[in-house]
């Protein structure tokens, strides 16, 4: 389940959601099954808390939604997906330490 601060994108309102915003979005391709993205959530939790106002985060749950894991490739998850101007600007497959996202994502603000 997506923390505060985090939206629950689908395939339905990912165009508008994630593709037509202003900032850049950090969107966590998760499943319920999926242990290292269990582990993972609570990184992403405090990445969205610390760079709100400045990167949206947003999470989909690959088994509910099929179509767009598939337009952008994700065969592993957890994978991370930023995205800037409607582009894929950055991509981290597994579960990586904060370090690793705070990192990407300030390559994507710079």
């Amino acid at each position: 389940m997506a923390a505060v601060g985090i939206a629950e994108v689908s395939d339905a309102t990912f165009e508008q959601e994630v593709l037509q915003s202003e900032q850049p979005v950090l969107v966590d391709f998760w499943a319920t099954w999926c242990g290292p993205c269990r582990a993972l959530a609570p990184t992403v939790d405090e990445v969205a808390n610390e760079y709100s106002g400045r990167v949206k985060v947003a999470k989909m749950d690959v088994d509910h939604n099929q179509a767009t894991p598939m337009r952008y490739g994700i065969r592993g998850i957890p994978a991370l997906l930023i995205f800037k101007g409607g582009k894929v600007a950055e991509q981290i497959v597994g579960y990586v330490p904060k370090e690793t996202i705070v990192r990407s994502l300030s390559k994507v603000l710079s």
